[in-house]
């Protein structure tokens, strides 16, 4: 168990701005891993830092940690037009993974915003909470999700049989059909982790998919969730797609900070030269990503418990 005394120097260092910016990131998922009011107390400080990739890391840890308590900031944090798109995304998304229903009606006046990342990710934030408290929900879902993550949706309760899995590619890459449900099959895609449902994924995260026809241009938002599910997944397969996407400068910062994420998750040595290659894109939220994403090749080479340290 941390002692009050572990949480606070986490929490200085995660407001200490002097320290590399992936230090402060370890020091966030320390406490985003004690949970509790105090760790919450102490990362919802950071929110008036100056690196949009943090603050938006801030509102993720948040909703992962699934404490009410944080709810009031997160509402703050969305409603607050002086943040950037990403971070106030991730504020509705955390707000869904909570899951408490005081959260839909703040979700529902950004249903028709004019960023389509922030209307797209409300609409997804305000469905999962009305299913998460649908005394009907099936609990399967819960039970086939092998990842430590809260979802923005739930997989189907389905097998995986290859009927089943034509069934959610079909889905996964139908443009016209909701995004809830699309995203419904990508998580189904993840849980089944094939080698085929890695290949379907990365055509998702495609601009062109010369392939099969594909052009997957109607959702900023979707290609990000993408790219972070190919990161969960750490497949080599996924590296080609991912590297291509980062070097795409017309693609959302978006989804290319999430691409870069994805290739520290993979960690070969080609993912760590492309990483580096773009620590001085002129996009912040690409290099600082690259930046975190060579700390995480490092975690995934060592033998740390868990992609969490502080300095004594």
């Amino acid at each position: 168990m941390k002692t009050d005394a572990e949480v606070t120097n986490a929490g200085e260092q995660l407001l200490n701005t002097s320290l590399p910016l992936k230090d402060r990131f370890r020091a966030l998922f320390l406490l985003r891993n004690i949970n509790g009011k105090g760790s919450i107390d102490w990362i919802v400080k950071a929110f008036n830092d100056s690196s949009d990739l943090l603050k938006h890391e801030l509102a993720y840890c948040l909703g992962q940690m699934r404490n009410v308590y944080a709810l009031n900031a997160l509402i703050e944090v969305l409603s607050d037009e002086n943040q950037a798109a990403i971070v106030r995304h991730e504020a509705a998304e955390a707000i869904g993974a909570i899951g408490d229903p005081v959260g839909s009606k703040v979700l529902e006046k950004y249903l028709r915003s004019p960023i389509p990342e922030l209307a797209e990710t409300c609409e997804l934030a305000v469905q999962r909470i009305a299913w998460f408290n649908d005394a009907d929900r099936n609990e399967d879902c819960f039970l086939q999700d092998r990842f430590a993550s809260i979802d923005p949706a739930p997989s189907f309760p389905c097998e995986s049989s290859l009927a089943s899995l034509k069934a959610m590619e079909e889905l996964f890459l139908d443009e016209e059909a909701q995004l809830w449900d699309r995203y419904r099959a990508m998580f189904s895609l993840r849980n089944m982790a094939s080698e085929s449902a890695v290949s379907s994924l990365a055509k998702g995260c495609q601009c062109k998919l010369l392939l099969n026809g594909l052009f997957c241009q109607k959702s900023a938002l979707f290609r990000h969730e993408v790219a972070f599910v190919l990161g969960q997944l750490c497949s080599p397969v996924a590296v080609q797609s991912l590297q291509k996407v980062l070097a795409n400068t017309k693609e959302s910062g978006m989804v290319r900070h999430e691409c870069a994420e994805a290739l520290g998750s993979i960690a070969t040595e080609e993912c760590k030269q492309t990483l580096r290659r773009f620590l001085s894109d002129p996009e912040p939220l690409v290099s600082e990503s690259c930046e975190v994403a060579l700390d995480i090749c490092d975690y995934m080479e060592s033998s740390d418990f868990q992609y969490a340290s502080t300095h004594s």
